[in-house]
């Protein structure tokens, strides 16, 4: 019993000690809102309800966020997706970077995304199949079609 008190009191004590560790959440790209994706209104809300946390200027911190060390994981999280895709800045990519965009959302969206620790927590982003094929579907729609050299 005293191993354990032990344990549990260096635990807390580690656990204190990493939230003089902050993480400062740099500040995302200043955008309006010309620059933001424009996209049919039933996609756009699956976008925020799933996407926009990570990919967007518009993440919710919620308060579990700000505590070390899960705030690193958080931070990293966020940091990444915007860095891979920011749907804020979207009309500042250019047309070969959006066609990227399209392409690696509609394989994605099948399997990747949202990542699975993140719907443990945000039961709320979870996709149904139908919202997922909605999803896929609009981006499909505006990936152009490459023309085979003769």
């Amino acid at each position: 019993m005293r191993t354990l008190k032990v344990f549990l009191g260096w635990l807390i004590g580690g656990l204190l000690v990493v939230q003089l560790v902050q993480i400062k959440v740099p500040e995302p790209p200043k955008a309006g809102s010309q620059d933001e994706i424009k996209a049919p209104k039933e996609i756009m809300a699956l976008l925020k309800k799933s996407c926009y946390d990570c990919h967007s200027n518009h993440t919710r911190w919620p308060w579990y966020s700000h505590i070390a060390p899960i705030s690193w994981e958080v931070d990293s999280h966020v940091r990444d997706g915007r860095d891979w895709l920011n749907f804020s800045i979207w009309n500042r990519y250019s047309e070969e970077k959006k066609q990227k965009f399209y392409k690696g959302i509609a394989k994605s969206i099948d399997w990747k995304m949202p990542p699975a620790d993140y719907m443990w927590i945000h039961k709320d982003a979870r996709l149904t199949p139908q919202e997922r094929q909605a999803i896929k579907t609009w981006a499909q729609s505006h990936i152009l079609k490459e023309e085979k050299p003769y």
